[in-house]
């Protein structure tokens, strides 16, 4: 026994922490990357400065510093720091937190409440954080990497300012293994160019960027490494993209605008980025035939044939063989002349077509099957195009009771110059047709 109660009371070895761990920030002066909003001018800054903080969003990737920004601004108002995860917490749970932050501020100290993943509460669970930041019980602070318009629900939104925290810069990542060399004592074993391949491996992450960095300073190396042996022996930390969140409308949208803007290496660029997020090439096949009919349409009708060629080729030889026709085609498209004439003119149309309801064909243009049909006068008048001269007749098409409206106007570019000479053309023939 006695053996027993020795050992219980001789001090066991306590775990080294990790880097990022003993890294935390102390202070908010300390955090890295998040100039922006904790500068004097910035929103968090100013409210510090007021003393006046308000219910927060943090809206970031992982790894920016969400947690610990929290954390401090707790500290800096004399507020107790409650932390909670979206997803390990129920209902029951919650209660607690409410009750133990009502006693808190019966006996003068605030709570700021910090709510993980934030987003993955439903819409009722939400709701029941509103009357007690409403009343004072606790200063919300919820972190979020998904876009807080398409996940919180506008009542919350309504009592929190959003704080869009950044990824961090290659920059900040060099700043934070500095500070890491100096907590270490030594520096990294890599070369130049193998560390600035550590950082970029992080992708944006601080959090990521210190664990690879931990692992690295734990190699027994004879000499530094370089970026090639530095590759083999690390993974590379696998790029942000969910194909059914933000991200994946951030890049179709960067992909989009590329192929707008005439840039092919762009382009090639996002179509390769959502690609390696592990998107589906058919859905990139279906946008980028979109493409070729909003942006490009009649200024080149050869467009949405490479797309569907490409489309069609990509089914026949599946991944990764047919991604090259797909690779093909969005090339061509950002290098073909660009019009979005008939995407313009028909959405007028569309929008013409709402107004005017129900308005009948003129007269003219109607068939006539029945004898009362052609008493009434249906079809009177019609002039069959291919007996007039030049095979135009010039009649007009229009509701008898609407203006004739202009919709389609080609550009003067790639084949639209063409088009444009044609209605030009017809527009002359109409105008010399109607002359009394």
């Amino acid at each position: 026994m006695a053996d027993l109660f020795d050992s219980a009371d001789t001090p066991q070895p306590v775990a080294p922490r990790p880097l990022a761990d003993r890294l935390r920030p102390k202070t908010l002066a300390e955090v890295i990357g998040q100039g922006k909003v904790l500068s004097p001018e910035g929103p968090l800054g100013a409210m510090l400065a007021a003393h006046s903080l308000s219910s927060l969003i943090f809206w970031g990737p992982p790894g920016v510093g969400k947690t610990t920004i929290a954390r401090l601004l707790a500290h800096e108002s004399d507020m107790a720091f409650v932390q909670i995860s979206a997803i390990f917490t129920g209902v029951q749970d919650l209660r607690k937190v409410f009750e133990q932050a009502r006693i808190r501020r019966a006996n003068g100290q605030g709570t700021l409440l910090f709510v993980d993943e934030i987003h993955r509460f439903n819409k009722a669970q939400q709701d029941g954080f509103l009357p007690y930041m409403e009343d004072g019980t606790i200063l919300l602070v919820g972190a979020t990497t998904e876009n807080p318009s398409f996940e919180l629900n506008a009542a919350l939104m309504s009592r929190a300012q959003v704080i869009v925290l950044e990824r961090l810069s290659l920059d900040d990542l060099e700043r934070l293994a500095q500070r890491a060399e100096q907590d270490m004592g030594r520096a990294l074993p890599l070369k130049a160019e193998a560390r600035e391949a550590l950082l970029e491996m992080a992708d944006g992450d601080g959090r990521a960027a210190l664990n690879l960095i931990e692992q690295v300073a734990a190699w027994k190396l004879d000499k530094p490494l370089d970026r090639e042996t530095l590759s083999k022996r690390l993974m590379r930390r696998a790029a942000k993209y969910d194909k059914s969140g933000e991200e994946h409308y951030n890049l179709i949208s960067a992909l989009h605008k590329s192929v707008r803007g005439s840039d092919p290496d762009a382009a090639l660029y996002w179509f390769a980025r959502m690609l390696e997020g592990g998107e589906d090439p058919r859905f990139l096949a279906r946008r980028i035939t979109r493409m070729a009919v909003e942006d490009i349409g009649l200024a080149d009708p050869q467009a949405v044939e490479v797309c569907l060629q490409g489309w069609q080729t990509y089914e026949r030889l599946g991944s990764p063989e047919g991604e090259l026709a797909l690779a093909q085609a969005v090339v061509y498209l950002a290098l073909a002349p660009k019009s979005n004439a008939v995407y313009t003119a028909y959405k007028a149309a569309r929008a013409a077509a709402r107004s005017t309801g129900s308005e009948p064909p003129p007269r003219h243009i109607l068939n006539a099957p029945t004898k009362l049909m052609k008493d009434i006068g249906y079809g009177d008048g019609y002039a069959y195009d291919h007996d007039a001269e030049d095979g135009f007749s010039g009649q007009d098409y229009f509701p008898e009771t609407m203006k004739r409206p202009v919709y389609y106007q080609p550009a003067e570019r790639g084949f639209e110059r063409e088009l444009k000479k044609r209605i030009d053309y017809f527009a002359k023939l109409r105008a010399k047709r109607q002359a009394p």
